[in-house]
């Protein structure tokens, strides 16, 4: 079970990802575009080009989470569209994204 409280740091990247990808996919994405280390244990949330479904990467010092989630009806319309690389969210916004 993932368990993310307030010391985790959640980033969501602003621009669509290829879903096609795996956790080495998300790790580099992490590195080269959001400039973020990804094995510092922080969450990072993907979505698709429609906005029907997301990923969300996590290190735990185990090892690597990939979380998928797709909505069967809808769009997540509240996904942020700054002309910034990443954004960052507490864990109650990120509950209220995945509800």
């Amino acid at each position: 079970m993932i368990n993310i409280t307030q010391r985790h740091r959640i980033f969501i990247a602003c621009q669509p990802v290829d879903f096609r990808k795996g956790i080495d996919g998300y790790a580099a994405v992490c590195r080269r575009q959001l400039n973020i280390d990804p094995f510092n244990g922080h969450c990072f949330i993907f979505c698709n080009r429609k906005r029907t479904a997301i990923k969300i990467l996590l290190y735990d010092r185990n090892g690597f989470w990939l979380c998928h989630k797709r909505l069967s009806t809808g769009q997540f319309k509240q996904w942020p569209t700054h002309s910034a690389q990443v954004v960052t969210i507490s864990p109650e916004q990120l509950n209220i994204l995945l509800q």
